[in-house]
Formats: C-alpha cells, structure tokens, sequence
C-alpha cells in the first residue's frame, strides 16, 4: 500500500502535526513550517524542533515533508519580489532541514514580465543559488506541477523537464504530481488508455525516478481547464477510478500520497483529534487499494 496522509495543521505548534497525523492513522503527512500567507516567519525554538523529531522518529509515519509559503514566485523578474521569494526560499529549506523532513514542496513560480523561458531559467537559478548555498543538507526541492491558471510555470510535463536540464539534474530535485492539478493542466487519468500516455509522457520527459510525492485531490473543474479547484475523492471529475488506478500502481507503491482536500471549518486550534473530512477521504482511498 503506498503511504497514505495528509497535510495536517502546525496549530499549537509543530509538534501537534505529528499527534494529528498519528490520530487520523497517517503513514505521512505534510505540513506549513511558516504561515504559507506571510512572509515573516516565527523562530522556531529548540524545544519545539525537539519535540518534533522526537514524536516523528516514535510514530509509524514514513515520510514528512514542508509546502512552501504561496507567496514565493521564484519565476519573478521583479526585484523586490524576487529578493523576498529568494530569501524565505532559503529560511524555509533550513526548517526542512532542521526538523528532518524529506524535502519542500514548491510551486514553480508565476512569470511576472518576459517570456516562460526566462521565467523558467529564472527558477533553475534560485534552486541553484539555494543548493549551492547548502551544500551539506540533504532536503530535496519538489517542484509541485500546476494546474496551469495564468502565467504559472510547470504545469507542463515540458517545462519541468527544462528546469531540470538546466540544473543539470541536479539529484536534490525533485517532482510532486497533484492528481486535480493533472486533469486541469489536461493530462488525462481517466480510462487505462489516458492513464498510461500521461506516466509515459511523464517518465520520458521528466523520469518516474525523479517522482517523490503525490498529492491526491479531486477537481470541481473540468479536464483542461487550468483552473485549481480542490474536490473530496470521487466527487469530482477525476473519479474513483483513476485514484483506484494510481493507487494500485506497482511504480508507486513507496511513494507519500498525501490528500489537499477541503478540511472541517471552525475546529480548536490545539484540537488533535482526527478531521472527519481527513477521515473520510482517507478510508475511500484506502477501500480502492487492493489488497
């Protein structure tokens, strides 16, 4: 059974994720290390990361990873915006690093001027800048692929592949596919047929080696709209078929698939209990897999 989780809230303080993971039965999880909508970000106290490590290494989890603040655009030529991207870029993989997680899951970025090429080199030279500057960590950059809404960048299988060739393939990036982000950049995951030319085109552009996480979510949007719109599994358009297809993939049997559905509004900050919502989604996923 692939690695089945969730991103889960750091309310309360870091380690609270890793009791909200364990409580809703998650062999991963994802989380914020910062508030994904500012840019300033908390010191995160020696006790805290303690704590954190500590409750990881004694759960069951697999695998944790970090998503980085929305508001990094690695792709913008502005030079007030680039500076601060640049910058929480860097603070946000030193917390990967310091709580021990696999890696940052990041959006490509958004042209702001110019031409997708410049914008794409201008992706490849903040991931090496930021590498080059921590040589000795080990925390992958993932490069999440987009839904294709504006000017985003990656959402083509083309585009990720062009990062990488510019970085040389540089072995501390990687690739996260989002199932909703998928169907709406207009690859398909419906029937056998479509199922098998988009991890074909992917593996020949890209490389299946190079895949490291999912994100499983259903689409309110239709195939090829390039519009993200997150649905609860199997009441969207991307169907319990295609999830009961990815799940059963022998390739992507090790693999975090970690659900970004809409979460159980109004719930106590330091609350721990399982979200009925995680729940659900979890248990129709885990009902597809066969055993």
């Amino acid at each position: 059974m692939p690695l089945l989780g969730a991103h889960v809230s750091v309310a309360g303080g870091l380690p609270l994720a890793v009791d909200r993971a364990v409580a809703q039965g998650c062999d991963a999880f994802q989380i914020f290390t910062k508030s994904s909508n500012q840019w300033r970000a908390r010191p995160l106290p020696a006790e805290e990361v303690r704590q954190f490590r500590e409750r990881l290494e004694r759960s069951a989890i697999g695998v944790a990873v970090a998503h980085a603040s929305y508001l990094i655009n690695l792709a913008s030529s502005d030079p007030v915006l680039r500076e601060r991207s640049l910058a929480s870029f860097g603070e946000e993989l030193d917390r990967v690093e310091l709580l021990g997680l696999l890696g940052l899951v990041i959006h490509p970025g958004c042209v702001t001027s110019g031409t997708d090429e410049k914008g794409l080199s201008l992706i490849a030279s903040a991931i090496d800048g930021a590498l080059r500057a921590r040589r000795s960590g080990k925390g992958l950059v993932i490069l999440e692929h987009t839904a294709g809404q504006g000017r985003s960048l990656g959402w083509r299988f083309e585009q990720l592949a062009r990062i990488l060739d510019l970085l040389d393939g540089h072995r501390r990036v990687a690739v996260c596919l989002d199932t909703c982000h998928l169907v709406a950049a207009g690859y398909g995951l419906s029937g056998a047929a479509a199922y098998r030319r988009t991890f074909e085109a992917f593996d020949r552009l890209v490389g299946l080696d190079r895949l490291q996480v999912f994100h499983l979510n259903d689409s309110k949007r239709p195939p090829g709209s390039r519009v993200d719109r997150h649905d609860h599994i199997g009441r969207g358009v991307v169907g319990r078929a295609a999830f009961r297809r990815l799940l059963n993939d022998p390739r992507f049997a090790h693999l975090p698939m970690l659900l970004e559905t809409p979460k159980t509004e109004g719930r106590r900050p330091k609350d721990t209990s399982p979200d009925p919502l995680d729940v659900m989604n979890l248990a129709t996923l885990r009902a597809l897999v066969r055993h």
